[in-house]
């Protein structure tokens, strides 16, 4: 038994950070070394419901009670005390998407995740009118949408924020949000962290004859930054979180974050010219940058760290969720012979065995297109399995084929920075799910981006780890101490993680691959034009 751990939990010193992913909502406690010492999860998955990707509210406070509970009972089993009182809880979510609130806290309109690609409208007039890339899944864009749809519900909003900004809120009666998953909402302003004042003003402008009665700043979230409090637990909001009671109120909470943000912070990428790409449901890469693009691009999204720097972001609505379809299928192919591996068993196997397929995945082809991809001109999307007559139809080909194809629209926005505008990574961090197999994902996604890729061992802890250093940053920063300085010296020191280099074989197999998926383009759009 780890008797700092057990103490911890006594004394009410450990942190607590609660994820809620694409298809996990995930509690991560850490101790006073910010390792983890217990954990809880509870799977989910979006709905299409009427055409709209969405969540039920009532999952969302499901989840979150069900992964406090088993993180609870977790902490019992190993240290003979449950949680009953905290330092700090931190709470972070996918970003974007719409939750629209109406005067006595109803929702108006289905949550509308980030996977939605329904305001192409919207963000191209964003866009133009503020000489800034809006992408479509921002919450300015489905809001915009929503007004230039006429739906009667905008007239009657007063709170419009992010899935992490409404279980924060739900907890803590505060209507902020952290200024890293603000800059998924609107446009950020680095030199005030806050809304762009001028594109705030040109927005009001916009939908000044609107049936509209509000203005952006007032429904808006209050915007703040990594190290500042957000509030306390209410006793209402302890009881949504544990309904067993056990859980004491008062505890501080730091600004919610996106899962962006939390990512930068569980893989120390907070800092100017470091970078890290989160891998799992959807996939992005953040590049912290020494200065401003010097042009607008509509595949590059500019959002900033928990701290408020600058960030391009390539973001990808798609990554795993075909790969895990297959997965699926193979384990049921195996039930038919009586085999029963458990999942961790089954993705293991399959990953590995991608290590020995061919360079260039020997003429399959594959596109993981579940949602529309704007990076790729997608507004819809249609999985799809394709080869040639002479191409080589095995496992190992078949498996890396899917891994390549996860990768393959991150490559297309990566190169955008690298080759316009001249960035240069020495490495990228790495963490999500698409790394849990040792030695593959982070191989193939070296080779991809043609960096080196390192992951941490705390990687598999991903952002709900990410988010309890925030608030950890929050309640244990010393005078004057950056996030960058608490996160170098005091959390990571001289954890450098393993790191995989670019194999020249791998290369040559994936630039291959790629001039097969660009040419492929063409399939693609046929499948989502007519396959109903």
């Amino acid at each position: 038994m780890d008797c700092d751990a057990k103490q911890a939990i006594i004394d009410g010193k450990a942190i607590l950070g609660i994820e809620l992913g694409s298809t996990r909502i995930k509690a991560v406690l850490i101790g006073q070394d910010f390792s983890p010492i217990a954990s809880g999860a509870h799977e989910w998955e979006n709905r299409l419901e009427n055409g709209i990707w969405t969540y039920h509210l009532e999952d969302v406070w499901h989840g979150l009670q069900d992964s406090f509970n088993k993180l609870s009972m977790e902490a019992k089993s190993k240290y003979g005390v449950g949680v009953t009182s905290l330092k700090a809880i931190g709470i972070s979510g996918m970003m974007h998407g719409y939750l629209a609130f109406g005067k006595d806290g109803t929702l108006l309109a289905p949550f509308r995740t980030w996977r939605n690609t329904t305001t192409e409208k919207a963000a191209r007039l964003l866009s133009e009118e503020f000489q800034f890339n809006v992408p479509l899944r921002w919450n300015i864009s489905h809001l915009y949408q929503a007004i230039l749809n006429n739906e009667s519900h905008v007239s009657e909003i007063e709170y419009l924020t992010t899935l992490a900004g409404y279980v924060h809120w739900k907890l803590t009666g505060q209507k902020v949000i952290g200024v890293g998953d603000a800059s998924g909402i609107f446009p950020i302003d680095s030199g005030i962290n806050s809304y762009h004042p001028r594109m705030v003003e040109q927005f009001n402008s916009l939908i000044a004859k609107s049936a509209c009665r509000w203005k952006l700043e007032d429904i808006l979230p209050k915007v703040l930054s990594a190290g500042d409090s957000a509030g306390a637990l209410t006793e209402e909001g302890a009881k949504l979180l544990d309904p067993t009671g056990a859980l004491k109120p008062c505890i501080p909470l730091c600004p919610p974050e996106g899962d962006a943000g939390t990512g930068m912070a569980a893989t120390n990428s907070v800092a100017s010219r470091t970078g890290n790409v989160s891998a799992g449901t959807s996939l992005f890469a953040m590049i912290v940058l020494e200065k401003e693009l010097k042009k607008v691009y509509p595949e590059i999204d500019m959002v900033t760290t928990p701290s408020g720097k600058p960030v391009a972001m390539v973001h990808c609505n798609n990554c795993t969720t075909a790969l895990d379809a297959w997965v699926k299928l193979f384990g049921e192919a195996a039930s038919l012979f009586g085999a029963k591996p458990s999942k961790s068993d089954l993705y293991e196997a399959l990953y590995l065995k991608a290590l020995e397929g061919e360079a260039d995945c020997g003429g399959l082809l594959s596109y993981n297109y579940y949602s529309g991809e704007p990076i790729t001109g997608f507004d819809a999307g249609k999985p799809l399995f394709a080869q040639l007559a002479d191409s080589r139809l095995n496992i190992a080909n078949f498996m890396r084929t899917h891994l390549f194809s996860a990768l393959a629209t991150l490559k297309i926005g990566m190169d955008i920075l690298t080759d316009n505008e001249h960035v240069r990574l020495d490495q990228l961090l790495g963490h999500g799910g698409f790394f849990k197999t040792k030695g593959v994902g982070q191989r193939f996604m070296a080779c991809a981006l043609n960096v080196p890729v390192t992951v941490m061992e705390s990687a598999a802890e991903g952002g709900a780890w990410g988010i309890a250093l925030l608030a950890a940053y929050m309640s244990q920063k010393g005078e004057g101490e950056t996030l960058e300085d608490f996160l170098s010296r005091k959390v990571f020191g001289d954890d450098a993680g393993s790191q995989v280099a670019p194999d020249e074989k791998d290369l040559a197999g994936f630039s291959a691959f790629m001039e097969r998926y660009k040419k492929g383009f063409a399939i693609e759009r046929a499948a989502v034009e007519n396959l109903c």
